[in-house]
């Protein structure tokens, strides 16, 4: 995803991931207690499964509950998509502990 999103408008959440299932990262996944689901296809990933693209962050501009993240993810069989989740106080920390465990490659911030 180096240079890719240059032109693209990452202001918001929804055109990050309007952006983001451009460029092939079509699946939604969930954290599980069996790990990183995907909703489309049903498939369950382990964290030794799956890489950390990047990651975007996205404040309200008046409500603190308005913040979110969102993970841009591969898996090692080939999937792409994204997993959103609150940031900060409302985030949920199952999502957290899981993430912290996924190898990460080049983010960028």
């Amino acid at each position: 995803m180096e240079d890719e999103f240059n032109n693209e408008d990452l202001s918001t959440l929804v055109s990050c991931l309007n952006t983001l299932i451009k460029r092939g990262y079509t699946e939604d996944y969930k954290v599980t207690e069996q790990g990183l689901k995907s909703i489309q296809s049903r498939k369950i990933y382990s964290p030794e499964e799956l890489s950390e693209v990047n990651f975007y962050r996205f404040e309200g501009n008046s409500d603190p509950a308005d913040n979110s993240i969102l993970f841009a993810i591969e898996t090692k069989d080939g999937s792409r998509g994204t997993l959103v989740d609150a940031f900060g106080p409302y985030a949920d920390s199952k999502v957290a502990s899981f993430m912290q465990q996924v190898k990460v490659v080049n983010k960028k911030t």
